[in-house]
């Protein structure tokens, strides 16, 4: 059972809060021990805690005051970090809402669902341009003017609300099973039509040995997410299932309503159809789509290249001679595929206008994980908590629910952010392998026009920012329940319900930001 700091107080409040609308914050107070740096941590010595929000921690517990990754922070930086995460059940973004709602937010907070916008629009957003150089310069310093831009261009006056994620490499991947290929005699497939032959090598030919023949040649998960090899080799712009906005046709436009994506969709019908797709996919929660992975079921997926470490290990237990390669995007005649990569503008970190007199303090934690001379603890943390040291070398420990999860801030990664991470937190037996994934990765990947895109365009049409017109047609077409041509109701509806006006509005702002 993992741990959360949230109790029975704060879960009563936060049902009492789902009554309320969501109010403005400005000039509110967001807790009782909202107090400044200087009288939390100034004159009697005491670091001043902050609260930080982070949903989505994986594997591990809360840590208290007494953790040793807590204390050393606090001691470099004069701040307590107090880490906080969604209650065990709670959906993240409706619990955010609902802190808002209950004027109950931490006082640096990661925001998701376009949380963002709802505190600029109300003013509970505290504007952090001349905070930043003061209090934060390594994060000012690192982070490219660019992003900041991109930032800018996110708010109705031009300030800067909430700092980015900056990610200069591909995060995602499309990745296959090299032992799986040499038992079924394959080589990677260059083509669709190759990767539907593998596919079915796959269905067929127990690359696994079992005699049980379960494996199932590629999978997603509920909602067509995290399956976007399948829609890239077709040039969609997608992000974890979702179509992104890109240059179709000389111009920026939604990818889920292009030609492209009719094309995609019949190709991924076809597979779910032979059963070459998993016909679970649009069933598969998380948890259940990587335990598949980890048990050696699936033969090829679309996930994190940074992530193999746990899945390889896990990979291991039962098949001793599992490896993974990177797949090149295959070819499909008339399109031109891609991996999508997204490399700035994101939201990472806001500090709500509540939590004003936090500024400081929260600003001096986010530094700390930005300064480079602290790379070495923020990449290994404290010795038998994060790490271990083997025959003189540091190596980091699995996540386990009892262990204490230790606070990361810094999500800014270059090229040679990421081949020190993979030196340093990779085990030497799979650093050639995913230095390799991301290689292929990186070759395959283009940056998307879209990138950067504000929520904003959203506002009034929550069902487009949503997908879930996009999500339906998908389903239903690619299980078989609609026929392919129902597509073209999807485009039409879509343009109805709003999408012609967000259209027109990322149209306005992608000449905006490219003047």
């Amino acid at each position: 059972m993992r741990k959360h700091v949230f109790g029975k107080k704060a879960a009563a409040s936060a049902a009492a809060a789902s009554l309320l609308a969501v109010t403005a914050l400005a000039g509110c107070t967001s807790s009782g021990d909202n107090k400044s740096a200087s009288e939390g941590g100034g004159k009697d010595g005491k670091p001043v805690q902050v609260k930080v929000f982070k949903s989505h921690m994986g594997v591990g517990s809360i840590p208290d005051s007494n953790n040793a990754h807590v204390k050393y922070v606090a001691e470099k930086t004069g701040v307590e970090y107090k880490l906080t995460t969604t209650p065990p059940g709670s959906e993240p973004t409706e619990f955010l809402n609902l802190m808002i709602a209950s004027d109950d937010l931490p006082d640096i907070l990661r925001p998701i669902g376009g949380i963002e916008q709802t505190l600029i629009k109300q003013g509970g957003a505290l504007p952090l341009d001349d905070l930043l150089p003061k209090y934060a310069p390594n994060v000012w310093k690192n982070i490219p003017k660019e992003a900041w831009d991109i930032v800018r261009s996110a708010s109705p006056d031009n300030h800067i609300y909430y700092v980015p994620k900056v990610f200069l490499v591909p995060e995602r991947a499309p990745m296959i099973r090299k032992d799986w290929l040499d038992k079924v005699g394959l080589p990677l497939p260059k083509t669709a039509e190759e990767y539907k032959e593998v596919l079915r090598a796959f269905r067929d030919k127990d690359p696994n040995g079992n005699g049980l023949k379960d494996e199932l040649p590629t999978s997603g998960r509920e909602f067509g997410k995290w399956m976007d090899h399948l829609f890239g080799m077709y040039g969609i712009a997608m992000w974890e299932g979702n179509p992104e906005w890109d240059i179709y046709d000389g111009k920026i436009q939604y990818a889920g309503v292009t030609p492209n994506m009719k094309a995609a969709i019949r190709f991924i019908r076809e597979l779910y159809a032979e059963k070459l797709l998993d016909n679970e996919t649009f069933l598969n929660k998380g948890d259940v789509w990587q335990a598949k992975i980890n048990n050696n079921l699936i033969g090829s997926w679309y996930h994190l290249p940074a992530n193999v470490r746990d899945r390889y290990t896990a990979m291991l237990k039962g098949a001793p001679n599992a490896y993974i390669v990177g797949m090149p995007m295959p070819k499909v005649d008339g399109f031109q595929g891609f991996v999508t990569m997204k490399s700035m503008g994101e939201p990472e970190w806001i500090i709500p206008a509540a939590a004003k007199n936090k500024a400081e303090a929260s600003l001096k934690l986010l530094d700390f994980f930005y300064d480079q001379n602290n790379k070495e603890f923020i990449n290994f943390g404290i010795e038998g908590l994060q790490h271990q040291v083997v025959n003189g070398k540091k190596v980091l420990l699995p996540p386990e629910d009892s262990r204490p999860l230790a606070l990361g801030m810094r999500n800014l990664t270059t090229k040679q952010d990421m081949d020190t991470r993979i030196q340093e937190t990779i085990p030497e037996n799979m650093q050639k392998m995913v230095q390799d994934i991301f290689a292929v990765s990186t070759a395959d990947a283009r940056r998307i026009a879209g990138d950067g895109l504000p929520s904003t365009v959203y506002e009034g049409y929550p069902d487009i920012q949503s997908h879930k017109l996009f999500q339906e047609y998908l389903t239903k077409i690619v299980i078989g329940d609609w026929p392919i041509d129902k597509f073209d109701e999807f485009v039409d509806r879509w343009n109805k319900a709003g999408g012609d006006k967000v259209t027109q509005r990322v149209q306005e702002w992608y000449a905006k930001v490219k003047q």
